[in-house]
């Protein structure tokens, strides 16, 4: 009878090299400005001018507000104005009459005063022009006084044309800035004001923000590790809810001022170049960056490494082709690869294709691993 034929296995000689390691932290995009559109006066909404979820410019209307009752209101300021100007002209003019008087009564006095000493007039004569120059010169107070009053009601109606005209802009509610406009959280015939809520939010997301939050320890070893110059250039990945990577590249932006005394955390940012404002806030976006290199890490190919309740086992074939089962403790993966922390020797064989119904002490052919890294 003929013996059965040893099994064909794809093995892989274990390396040792130096590889990253990296670091990964949960995060959530956040637009880099969010602007919350809220009104600043009270009324019906009657119109919304711009389409969710569109890109809209700063100045853009995005609601109106029935503006009949502030154009109103504009108007009887504008009368009102209108009013005191008119005032300020009769003050004016009541001036020049009081000061013709006042020179006129001067004149007189100052005529008749050497008159009266050598009795070329009558006292009674002095007295009366004395006493109306006095009177013409209170009359040119009270003018001045209705002047400056008239004034100051120029400045108080003035003052009332322009916050109406203010609150009449108010009704066409427009974007603070560039960026993304938000669902409506008002619809046209609402009662707004300006206790409501933001009728919208425009975000802009070119960059956009990516908070993530990191151990008090994490960011002490990071700081250490980095210098300030270092950071600006500390190069992040995004990895997005399907598990794929963003092709941009990240920056990290900056640390929060304290850290949470609650969680012992503290809040980190990151930069994402986004073009045609493809992400968006809320999204999930894990960080992922290389915080260091391993020196003379040992590396298997991930598929060689079986896990069995919670431990890992590799198949090992010696300088006899036999099958020997090790436990080995795994550290982290990069690329295809995974590191071994212990159980496994540079240079050693590890089956990575072929591995079922392999027993210890089993004689396999080996042929190499086509995926093996050079």
């Amino acid at each position: 009878m003929k013996p059965p034929s040893s099994p064909l296995v794809e093995v892989a000689t274990v390396e040792q090299k130096d590889v990253p390691v990296y670091g990964e932290w949960i995060g959530t995009l956040a637009g880099q400005v969010n602007a919350d559109v809220k009104a600043q006066v009270t009324g019906y909404l009657l119109a919304r001018n711009y389409k969710e979820g569109s890109f809209v410019h700063k100045g853009q209307v995005l609601f109106e507000i029935d503006p009949r009752t502030f154009q109103a209101a504009l108007d009887q300021s504008k009368g009102q104005l209108d009013q005191a100007q008119a005032q300020l002209i009769h003050a004016e003019a009541q001036r020049a009459t009081s000061d013709a008087n006042q020179l006129k009564s001067q004149l007189d006095v100052e005529k008749y005063g050497p008159l009266a000493k050598v009795d070329a007039v009558s006292t009674q004569d002095f007295d009366n022009a004395s006493q109306t120059n006095l009177a013409n010169k209170a009359q040119v107070r009270a003018a001045e006084a209705a002047i400056a009053s008239a004034k100051a009601q120029i400045k108080t109606n003035q003052a009332a044309v322009e916050s109406a005209a203010i609150n009449l802009s108010f009704t066409r509610v427009v974007s603070p800035i560039d960026g993304i406009a938000g669902i409506a959280q008002a619809q046209v015939g609402d009662l707004v004001s300006t206790s409501s809520g933001p009728l919208t939010t425009v975000s802009t997301l070119d960059p956009i923000r990516d908070y993530f939050t990191v151990s008090e320890q994490e960011y002490l070893s990071l700081q250490r590790r980095f210098s300030n110059s270092d950071k600006d250039h500390w190069k992040l990945r995004l990895i997005l809810a399907d598990g794929t990577t963003y092709p941009q590249e990240g920056e990290f932006y900056f640390a929060d001022r304290q850290v949470n005394q609650n969680t012992g955390a503290i809040q980190l940012a990151a930069l994402f170049p986004n073009p045609g404002n493809v992400l968006r806030p809320g999204q999930y976006g894990k960080i992922r960056a290389m915080i260091q290199k391993q020196q003379n890490a040992t590396l298997i190919p991930q598929a060689a490494v079986n896990e069995q309740q919670g431990s890992y086992l590799v198949a090992v074939v010696d300088k006899d082709n036999r099958v020997s089962m090790r436990p080995v403790q795994v550290g982290q993966r990069t690329d295809a690869m995974w590191v071994i922390q212990s159980g496994l020797n540079p240079g050693e064989r590890v089956v990575v294709e072929g591995q079922q119904n392999l027993r210890p002490g089993m004689s396999v052919q080996t042929k190499p691993f086509k995926g093996n890294v050079e």
